[in-house]
Order: structure tokens, then sequence, then C-alpha cells
């Protein structure tokens, strides 16, 4: 599965740098999957990453060329031990010892490697490593007090929310009884004693998909909603993904860890899907996500734990051509392999502070605030103009009704405003994709609402 979502699990200490506006907003981090036979090579993945202002990256391997391209990079790393090591791992101490020594040590401080997954949804792990879980995570413990890097890096096991019983409603939350005493307790007891975070994936998605007939889509996007209130507690939820993580909270409350912190080593959308995957598609994903970032970055908590930063990993950097399944798993990245963005989601949060007095917020912001639209490109060909505004407005999609002849946009009748008219509506209907206003250099993006005579352009909103 996909899971990889690592709220970063273990850097809610000062002096981690989180270079945002809100002094306890959360972090956002992103899992670079390389199940791919087309990436870009690591050193320009790491380009990628901090031209886009990404400075923690999760990792489902300890590959060299990518921890070494990763070094002094400024990019805080979490790796994993795959499930496939458990076995060896929690057998022998002198395995984990050779492990850490060769997949850790070696490459810091120059990579700042911060925590180790150790596993990844075990759970649910068709071999079945999960006996082996809270051994193998002890013995890599030990190992990094071996080399003094015990306080540095944290260890942890992302889990996937099925590991839960319950879910629903949120204050109800409660793990599977035959994990609580084998696993789930040990590994929590484990984490408190290192102070690490229980890392947790989470996909809004997979809930919304199977019960698109109960759950309200803007709920699990992040977009405005009525809202729900827990039952239990009397808290009221606006979205999903808050839903669930306090439902993994009350969970660990349940079995005596309300202390244990968390982070979302994985969670995302994806742009495309199988026909039966209700919900998929870029502009969902682009809602998601874009809307999940704001959320983390100018936040709070959850309602549950209101004044914990909530720190999340996006999944995916790239769409994975060789990962296996429904259509889904190939297309939760944010970029494609050529490094252009799926769609576009801005990683920091643009906080305006207020003037002094707090209560003066504004109802409704100027109404072309953060809007763009499209426009034709004055300085192209007649015929390139006419080929794509031919395209917008057939396969396209665009709604060109208001350019015909007689119709409130036909005037001016030029080529340049019913193209920027055409390329205007292709753009707002696919969420201001990024991608979607350029018609092979036809077109570009305005961020002032454009003048054509009376025509008034769609913004979307």
């Amino acid at each position: 599965t996909m899971a990889v979502l690592v709220l970063s699990v273990l850097i809610l200490s000062c002096f981690s740098a989180i270079q945002f506006t809100h002094a306890d907003s959360g972090m956002i981090g992103v899992n670079y999957g390389r199940i791919a036979d087309n990436l870009p090579a690591p050193e320009k993945v790491v380009e990628l990453l901090k031209s886009q202002g990404i400075n923690r990256v999760k990792l489902f391997d300890t590959d060299k060329t990518v921890l070494t391209a990763l070094a002094n990079s400024g990019i805080k790393v979490v790796v994993s031990l795959p499930n496939e090591n458990l076995t060896a791992a929690a057998a022998d101490q002198s395995y984990t010892d050779n492990w850490v020594q060769e997949n850790v040590k070696k490459y810091t401080p120059a990579t700042d490697i911060e925590a180790i997954a150790v596993g990844n949804e075990v759970f649910v792990d068709p071999k079945n490593t999960t006996k082996y879980l809270v051994a193998a995570m002890t013995n890599v413990h030990s190992s990094l007090v071996k080399f003094n890097l015990d306080e540095s890096v944290k260890i942890s096991s992302p889990i996937a929310l099925s590991a839960l019983a319950n879910s629903y409603p949120p204050s109800a939350g409660s793990f599977k009884p035959d994990l609580i005493e084998p696993v789930i307790k040990p590994m929590l007891d484990l984490l408190r004693k290192t102070s690490s975070h229980l890392m947790v994936n989470a996909y809004p998605f997979f809930a919304y998909a199977a019960n698109a007939d109960k759950i309200p889509l803007d709920y699990a996007l992040f977009k405005e909603n009525a809202g729900n209130v827990d039952s239990g507690n009397g808290l009221k939820y606006n979205s999903l993904f808050d839903a669930q993580i306090d439902a993994v909270f009350a969970a660990m409350a349940a079995v005596g860890f309300n202390d244990v912190k968390l982070v979302v080593t994985e969670t995302g959308w994806p742009s495309a899907g199988d026909e039966n995957e209700i919900g998929a598609g870029s502009a969902n994903a682009a809602a998601y996500n874009g809307g999940l970032v704001k959320r983390v970055l100018t936040g709070n908590g959850t309602p549950l734990k209101s004044n914990e930063p909530l720190n999340v990993y996006l999944f995916a950097l790239f769409n994975e051509n060789q990962k296996t399944g429904p259509t889904s798993e190939r297309n939760y990245g944010l970029f494609y392999p050529n490094e252009n963005k799926v769609y576009d989601v801005p990683f920091s949060a643009t906080v305006t502070p207020v003037s002094d007095s707090k209560v003066k917020v504004p109802v409704k912001t100027p109404s072309h605030v953060g809007q763009t639209w499209c426009v034709a490109n004055g300085k192209t060909t007649k015929e390139k103009l006419q080929e794509a505004l031919d395209y917008a407005c057939g396969e396209g999609g665009a709604d060109c009704r208001p350019i015909q002849k007689g119709a409130t946009c036909y005037d001016p009748e030029s080529l340049e405003a019913h193209a920027s008219y055409a390329f205007n509506s292709y753009y707002q209907k696919n969420a201001r994709g990024v991608g979607t206003c350029n018609f092979g250099g036809a077109a570009y993006v305005v961020s002032q609402p454009p003048k054509y005579g009376k025509c008034e352009f769609p913004t979307g909103h």
C-alpha cells in the first residue's frame, strides 16, 4: 500500500527550525517512492525538493545513491527498514548493529536522518511479520544507542488505519483486540520510552471511495462543509482526515498511551483511478493535498489534541509507473517523472498578518484576491490560436456557448477575446491545474480579472 505519511515524528523540539509563520504550526514532508523506471536521478530530485521548499522526505529503503544525494541538502530524512528484514532484525542484535552502521551511521551527520521506520504497515503484510515487529524495533534502537545516535534518530513503524477495529465516531476509536497485547501496547511503550512518535498512514480517499453515498465529498476534501459532531465527546469535525487521526488518538488513550505523539507518515489522494474508484481525479487531488497543506501550516492540531502540531508526509513525490494494483496506485504523485507538476500544491502557507485588531477579519476577501485566469497570448500566430480554440471548445470540453454569435461574450468579435474565454473556461474546469493554461504557448495565467468588452470571465469559485 502506499501509505507513506510520516508525520515527522520526532521533531517538535524548538531547534528543529520549522520555517513557518505560526509558532505552533505543523510540518509537511513528502514520501519519495521509487517503484518506477523513469524517475529523475536522485541529485535532480534533491534540486526539485529544494526548489519547492520541501525540507522533509520519507524513503522506503536506504538506497545509497539517494542518501548520498541528500547529504548537506538541509533536508531531514526518514529511512525505512523493509518488512522482509524484520525476521533477521528481531533475531539478532548483531544484524541491526550492522544495518545501522551501514545504512544510518555511514551517512550521518552529512545526511540528516531523523527517524527509522521499522517495517511498513506490518499488520497487513501478507507475509505476516507482526510477531517480529517489536523485537526488531527494540534491536534497532539498541543499535542506535550503541552508536550514540539514539538522541538524533528516532524509531517507529507506520501502521495503516486498518489496525483500528473502530474509527467512527472518532471518540470510539479502538485497536483490533488481537493486536493490543501482542504488539500495540509493547510498541507504544517503546515509543514512549524513546520519545518517538507513532507513525500512521491515513487515507480519507479509501473511506470516501467505499462510502461515497454516506460521506460528503467536501468533508473529505477540506472544503467548506457543515461538519460532523462526534456524539461521544461533542467535538465538531470539519474534515475526515482530522476524524481519522483522532480515532487513532482515542485508540491510544484507550490502552493507556494518551501521551504518545503521532506523525502521519502517508496521506494523499490519487489524480486518476479506475471507474470504480469514486472520487479519484486531479481536481480532487489538488483540493485534498492543497487543503491539507493549508490546514497543517495555518491550523492547530486536531479537535482532540488542538495544541499539538500536525506533522504530515504527503504521498507521494512522483507517479510511480511500476506499482501494481488499481490505476490509482500509479497516480498519487505530485509530480510527473519529467518534474512537471500533476497539479498545483503550494508547500508554504501564505498567511497574511492581520492588523493589531484581531476582530476585523474580513468576511469576504476582495473578489479576485488569490484567483487566477487563463488568457490568450496575443503574440501567438492566428493559426495557433485558432487551433487551440478549436481544441478547447471541442475535446477539451470548455463551455464555449457564451462566445457564439448573439451570446453574452461574442463581443468583441476577435480571435484573441474568444480564445481567452475558451482557454479560461478550460482552465477553471480543470481546477486551475498546472499545465492547463498553456495550449502550446498560446495561453498564460493572469491574476487580474480579464477585460474584454462587457464579458465576465468565470473563476470557478
